[in-house]
């Protein structure tokens, strides 16, 4: 049975619609001298787009299985996955209840309330506060617990579980749809977080591009602890889709610098960049800094052969207007 048909008979709901774009960057590759392409999950059709849809699609069908009543899940203040949970919530008529932390401990009034916090506010979530988000699941469950919820249902961080990345398995599959005939890319680039959408990817294009490896930029943590978590996470697809091969764990870890949530100056011009090459946003948590990774190894010609690259836009564009910090110079 192929990966395909074994996906088929897991249950999901049909949140995308069709595919998201696939493109080539037609500026930015004549900028900086090499093929990119880039695969358009910003413009998922729900809450101002993001990747979160596709691990929805499965998880939220779960919850619906179960007669669930109220989602519950945690993120950042800014969390893109809190934002796409909960406007998935309203959508099914069902309560959304979120632990927030603050990483950056910031009290600025526009982290605080604009961005992916007022879109998570419109779609009316119950949102708690919590200092820091050191065990998810178990501070979930008190949560729960604490507020009495009835038929609740667990969404982890990023929608990071098994069954969360097999939206990115089928990604993958969609990917070698749309890529012409006549290319093979040296690498798909993506940023790596709780590393659903990294591990689906991977497990999925080793199915139908196995040359090609997956690049892990990570946003909040080092190699060493950053593989683990994709690792196990392939596992866990593995035993759902009786795959027992699974690819190497390839991750950059010099773009996330100082922490998590914290925008820096690489990720900040690979922002401008794109924005004044291709009229594309990205995000100064996620994209921005995976962007980055792939800017700064073509310039350091590091990637192997000439052949194009792809790039894995998340989304994430709404943070950008929760962050002051940034300031666009023109890219000469």
């Amino acid at each position: 049975m192929s990966i395909r048909q074994r996906l088929a008979v897991i249950n999901k709901i049909d949140l995308l619609r069709g595919p998201t774009p696939l493109a080539k960057l037609n500026n930015l590759s004549e900028y900086l001298g090499r093929d990119i392409y880039i695969k358009r999950d910003d413009m998922t059709p729900l809450a101002m787009g993001g990747n979160k849809l596709r691990k929805l699609e499965y998880i939220i069908a779960d919850a619906i299985q179960k007669k669930s009543k109220v989602i519950v899940t945690a993120g950042a203040i800014q969390s893109n996955h809190v934002r796409q949970t909960a406007a998935i919530a309203s959508m099914y008529g069902l309560e959304c209840v979120a632990l927030l932390e603050n990483p950056l401990q910031s009290l600025n009034s526009l982290f605080l309330t604009n961005g992916n916090k007022q879109l998570t506010d419109l779609f009316n979530a119950r949102c708690y506060f919590c200092d820091e988000l050191t065990d998810p699941s178990l501070q979930m469950q008190a949560l729960v617990e604490s507020l009495r919820l009835q038929d609740a249902y667990i969404v982890p961080i990023g929608g990071s579980n098994a069954l969360g990345s097999l939206g990115y398995v089928n990604c993958a599959l969609e990917v070698a749809e749309q890529t012409p005939k006549d290319i093979e890319f040296a690498a798909v680039i993506v940023a790596s977080g709780s590393a659903g959408t990294h591990a689906g990817l991977a497990m999925g294009l080793q199915s139908v591009f196995p040359q090609t490896p997956v690049i892990g930029v990570t946003v909040s943590r080092t190699v060493a602890q950053q593989q683990p978590k994709v690792e196990t996470l392939q596992q866990e697809i593995g035993k759902l889709l009786n795959l027992t091969d699974f690819p190497k764990v390839n991750l950059w870890d010099q773009y996330f610098s100082p922490c998590y949530g914290q925008p820096n100056n690489k990720g900040q011009q690979a922002i401008e960049l794109l924005a004044q090459k291709e009229g594309i946003l990205l995000d100064p948590v996620y994209t921005g800094k995976a962007m980055a990774g792939l800017v700064d190894h073509i310039l350091k010609e590091s990637i192997d052969g000439n052949q194009p690259l792809l790039f894995i836009h998340t989304g994430g564009a709404p943070a950008i207007f929760a962050y002051s910090e940034i300031n666009v110079a023109t890219i000469k």
